[in-house]
């Protein structure tokens, strides 16, 4: 074989591989919400200088830049008399406020009880609200409405498009 013939046929290779493949084409994504750690069994307790306030467990945590995100989350908060705990399928925790969603289910020790779909939670002004239906119990009594704000250092609870149901108790002599 020709030398020549050798090197126009190399030539007539490469150049069939420049023409028919295309280099891959490698595009660049710019994440804005990236996470910066996830963990599973994740536990956050906050301290203060005579007790326990607050305790947060979740089966999956994830931490990103300004929140954090948790799945089939507990939340505890003894910083009052009653201590008051929310559970919930979701919570997302940034700066004092927790927002729970997915079957949310609030237990104080005193007996309040209620459960909805999605409640934002101020930890700093013990401030709970939410807009979806909800039903409330404090021993047989019952309420069912389509929103409210519960203040839990006042211990006042307001409520919309409210229907109670209120056992009296007899006077005992």
């Amino acid at each position: 074989m020709n030398i020549n013939l050798f090197f126009v046929l190399v030539s007539f290779g490469l150049l069939m591989i420049f023409v028919l493949f295309k280099p891959l084409d490698i595009k660049e994504k710019e994440f804005i919400d990236v996470p910066m750690f996830e963990v599973k069994s994740f536990s956050v307790y906050e301290l203060n200088t005579k007790s326990l306030n607050d305790v947060i467990i979740a089966d999956r945590g994830i931490r990103y830049n300004d929140r954090y995100e948790f799945f089939n989350i507990n939340y505890t908060d003894k910083t009052k008399k009653y201590i008051s705990n929310m559970k919930a399928q979701k919570g997302f925790y940034k700066g004092n406020i927790i927002k729970f969603s997915g079957d949310v289910n609030y237990v104080r020790d005193d007996g309040l009880n209620f459960k909805t779909q999605k409640v934002n939670y101020n930890k700093h002004t013990k401030i709970a609200h939410t807009d979806a239906n909800y039903i409330a119990y404090m021993g047989e009594n019952k309420i069912v409405g389509t929103s409210f704000v519960y203040n839990a250092s006042l211990k006042k609870f307001n409520s919309t498009d409210v229907k109670a149901i209120y056992q009296i108790q007899e006077e005992q002599k």
